[in-house]
């Protein structure tokens, strides 16, 4: 594994503040951390909570990859998030010693295993994802507890999932400054629990808490937009920001969800690996707000197409409210 792999980068960090256990998933030409994409039991009126995908193309983390499983090669099992971090800060630290004297030049930096080990006073063998590395005065080994890989109808199930995900919302809109929408949404979300969101093609961004007392929100105007745009009327200058985006929805130049105030602040905390860039959609018919985090190739403005983040709300009722 390289060094500069997932603990340093903040994707770790990040998944652990959506969620305190998330899938792994290994295939033969990716990695992926997934948070929520099984779904929950009863969703209720939470929705059971955002999706969150990071996926990375092998050859990213990897040096040598090799995988094996009676599954077309793929391997899926849950884990505490909080503890694979752990332990790749631990044996990064060591990894990041000089080399011992003798140590043959092109070592693996960091050896990742899934194996079985029987744990002290147990009869049962457990799996657990392993990681080796030495420094010039240490050597270190990592056993993380994971679950038992998942059968082949769950694996399945993930790629159903993953498929569902993969269309992009026909309009995306950038949003540049991300401190003042973390300012804005710690502020909402003092107001209520429920939020409605607006994209429009003209690059708008409407955010916007109602309860029986009060209406409180904010907007992002003249964004970058890729995908479906139009150009705004003329005449809509001087509206307010909610009869602005009225209208926008009744031209279907918009569209507009509601969403729950922690799963949006849940997402917000994606920042953390540290996106180059970050855009807001809302897919066809109103199935989901996405939030796709794009990164560049270093030195570059160009995407890196071997990394992919995203994240999807689900929507609420307003019903239900």
């Amino acid at each position: 594994m390289r060094s500069h792999g997932l603990c340093r980068a903040g994707f770790l960090p990040a998944m652990d503040k959506v969620g305190r256990v998330c899938h792994v998933f290994f295939t033969p030409t990716h990695a992926m951390l997934l948070h929520n994409l099984l779904g929950a039991t009863a969703a209720g009126p939470d929705g059971g909570g955002p999706q969150c995908v990071a996926q990375f193309a092998k050859d990213l983390l990897f040096r040598e990859y090799n995988l094996s499983s009676r599954n077309g090669n793929q391997i899926a099992f849950s884990v505490e998030v909080a503890l694979l971090h752990r332990a790749l800060r631990s044996v990064l630290a060591v990894h990041a010693q000089p080399p011992a004297a003798g140590d043959a030049a092109g070592a693996p930096a960091i050896q990742v295993r899934l194996v079985n080990k029987l744990p002290a006073g147990s009869r049962t063998a457990t799996p657990f994802l392993t990681f080796e590395t030495k420094g010039a005065h240490a050597a270190v080994v990592q056993d993380v507890p994971i679950s038992r890989p998942l059968s082949r109808s769950d694996v399945e199930r993930l790629h159903a999932a993953l498929d569902a995900a993969k269309d992009l919302p026909k309009t995306l809109v950038q949003v540049p400054d991300l401190p003042q929408l973390q300012s804005l949404v710690d502020r909402l979300k003092n107001v209520g629990d429920l939020l409605t969101v607006a994209v429009t093609q003209y690059g708008d961004l409407h955010l916007q808490v109602s309860t029986s007392l009060v209406t409180v929100g904010s907007e992002f105007r003249k964004l970058r937009v890729i995908g479906d745009r139009a150009n705004a009327p003329v005449g809509d200058q001087n509206l307010t920001s909610s009869t602005r985006m009225d209208m926008a929805v009744e031209r279907r130049e918009a569209l507009s969800v509601q969403v729950n105030m922690k799963h949006l602040v849940k997402s917000l905390h994606c920042h953390l690996a540290k996106p180059d860039c970050t855009f807001y959609g809302i897919a066809p018919d109103g199935a989901c707000l996405t939030v796709v985090f794009q990164y560049f190739i270093p030195g570059t403005r160009l995407a890196d197409k071997s990394i992919s983040f995203y994240c999807r709300l689900p929507v609420l009722d307003p019903g239900s409210s």
